[in-house]
């Protein structure tokens, strides 16, 4: 499936921490699939694809470790320090369909 411009291999049940997404008023989230594995049948054509739906639930936001960003150029004083922390979602994926 695809979300947050990287692709993630799932199974039902299986938990998978995203880039912040909403969700709707049940909790509940569709993705797209990028390939469908069922057995021995793998489907990656687009048309087919567009009938299958992953489902997920989301089990509650969180946020990314700490990063520092630092910025310094040599013999001008120039120094600059910047933090971030990553919006993040885990969710539960609930069915393929």
């Amino acid at each position: 499936m695809r979300a947050g411009g990287r692709q993630e291999k799932v199974e039902v049940g299986t938990i998978v921490t995203l880039d912040r997404i909403k969700a709707d008023e049940n909790g509940n989230v569709s993705l797209a699939p990028v390939l469908l594995v069922d057995g021995d049948t793998i489907t990656h054509d687009a048309s087919a694809l567009a009938k299958v739906v992953v489902t997920a639930e989301v089990l509650g936001d969180l946020r990314g470790k700490k990063i520092v960003i630092q910025k310094f150029k040599n013999k001008t004083g120039y120094k600059k320090r910047q933090g971030h922390r990553q919006e993040l979602t885990r969710v539960k994926i609930t069915g393929i369909k």
